[in-house]
């Protein structure tokens, strides 16, 4: 500090302050030999008769009052801490209080509960709260309301849109281990199906910001126009090792504060997925013709850009079809007509087609007796390939049985042994297996999932029957798996 510029204020200040300032200027520093006395006296003259202030040179009043205006605002921070601190502390009274300003005599009210209605942060508004009694406060975003459904972890680090637009989720609230969600928006090329399935989202943190070219809006824009509600600001981490450590956990997730945490926990422990038709709930109601292959731009197989476009004709049931396995088929040069699930067997016949596929959907395979019985009526009549569950499908109609897993299979980098031994990274979506000591002698696994040592795919030669428990359209980076339609398709040219 710079005792000549300040020495008018410090005129006006108490001796100790005085003192302070000026026991730091060179101009007015004592010796080391004075006494206090004499120390006194100067003090007492430097502040009686102040040297003229010095006037800053030319090239530093920019940088002086940059700096006079950075101790302004540095000023006003600090005030604007202070009070909020107040503010929060009595913001539950409800009662004005009265901050005189002692400087210039006026006095300022405020009201602590008008500033408490206009906080610039968001407060916790939304719960989940899960079957085992645990409640987790955090954000919403997207629609309002209360949902339920059963909690699982995706562990996938991009393509959270292919997911929430998984009809396979349907009745199943997602939690993302990525910890950021929503970065890239929403855009209409990545769907998976017409609208949005799954129950709830649960986030870490939901990206402040969107950024990508194709982006044609944001995720809380659709969420809410999907009626689905997320939750953000929660320890996903903890809830992922709870759901490891227990199992699936069903859960309700609620803006609702007129709701009590008990009344949720018996909600959630009330609800099961598990013997419920959700395929019924997803599945279209008429048939209609599918003929968009993979964009061009996006095509890697040689053997789809070779294909002869329409020479073959494949029925998909749908149990809750994606696009992009009706895509990937188009590009290898089927035609597709898509029908209810619920279509019996020998109308599916009377289409005549080369082959047909029993799609993924969501849900226990155990609750849909009237899918097994069509499957078993089209087994070795003509080419079938199951994905998902219509790989369980067809294992229970091959005579084997299933089973639910602990907290199932839920990202895009599982790994599956072949039947060269090869080890494909795959995308997995589902919470059921087939269990392969029931099945037949004639059923061959070919597919193993490497984690768990799950049945991740059969072939049935006897029954030209092929099946993938996995994702083979999905290319959460590698394409590992998109070689199931080209063996599908020569299943069928073979069969013709």
């Amino acid at each position: 500090v710079d005792a000549a510029r300040i020495a008018p204020h410090v005129a006006r200040a108490t001796l100790t302050f005085g003192v302070r300032v000026l026991a730091r200027s060179p101009r007015a520093r004592p010796s080391s030999s004075a006494s206090p006395r004499v120390i006194s006296e100067r003090v007492r003259a430097a502040r009686l008769n102040p040297p003229p202030p010095r006037l800053p040179r030319r090239s530093n009043l920019k940088a002086d009052r940059s700096m006079a205006a950075m101790a302004s605002s540095a000023t006003a921070v600090a005030s604007a801490v202070r009070a909020s601190s107040s503010l929060r502390s009595r913001e539950k009274t409800g009662i004005s209080f009265t901050a005189a300003k002692a400087r210039r005599g006026r006095a300022r009210v405020v009201s602590v509960s008008a500033a408490a209605a206009q906080k610039p942060w968001k407060t916790s508004d939304c719960r989940l709260v899960l079957e085992d009694g645990s409640v987790w406060n955090g954000q919403s975003f997207g629609a309002k309301g209360t949902a339920l459904g059963e909690v699982v972890f995706n562990t996938s680090m991009s393509g959270y849109q292919e997911i929430l637009t998984d009809p396979s989720y349907a009745g199943q609230f997602v939690l993302f281990t990525c910890p950021e969600i929503g970065n890239v928006g929403i855009n209409v090329e990545d769907m998976e199906s017409t609208k949005a399935h799954m129950g709830g989202m649960l986030v870490r943190h939901l990206s402040l910001n969107v950024s990508n070219y194709r982006s044609s809006q944001s995720l809380p824009e659709y969420l809410e126009q999907q009626n689905v509600i997320g939750i953000s600001d929660v320890d996903t981490r903890a809830i992922t090792r709870r759901l490891r450590d227990t199992g699936c956990l069903n859960g309700v997730i609620t803006t609702e504060s007129d709701k009590t945490d008990e009344e949720l926990v018996a909600m959630a422990r009330d609800w099961t997925i598990v013997g419920k038709d959700m395929i019924s709930t997803v599945s279209c109601s008429e048939p209609y013709e599918w003929t968009d292959p993979t964009g061009e731009e996006w095509e890697w197989a040689a053997a789809a850009k070779a294909s002869k476009k329409g020479s073959l004709h494949v029925v998909a049931y749908d149990f809750g079809v994606k696009h992009n396995i009706m895509r990937r088929l188009a590009a290898f040069g089927c035609r597709i007509t898509v029908v209810p699930a619920t279509m019996p067997a020998a109308e599916v016949l009377a289409l005549k087609p080369d082959g047909v596929l029993f799609s993924n959907g969501p849900g226990d395979p155990s609750a849909v007796p009237y899918a097994v019985d069509n499957a078993k009526e089209i087994l070795g009549k003509l080419p079938v390939f199951g994905i998902c569950m219509g790989h369980q499908v067809l294992g229970q109609a091959f005579g084997g049985e299933t089973f639910k897993l602990k907290f199932g299979h839920h990202g895009g980098n599982h790994p599956v042994r072949g039947p060269t031994g090869a080890v494909e990274i795959s995308s997995q979506n589902h919470n059921f297996a087939v269990d392969p000591k029931t099945l037949p002698a004639d059923v061959e696994v070919t597919h193993v999932n490497l984690n768990d040592g799950t049945c991740a795919g059969m072939i049935y030669p006897a029954l030209k029957a092929m099946t993938i428990q996995y994702h083979p359209e999905a290319s959460p980076g590698p394409h590992d798996s998109d070689g199931s339609f080209e063996t599908f398709v020569e299943m069928m040219k073979a069969g013709k």
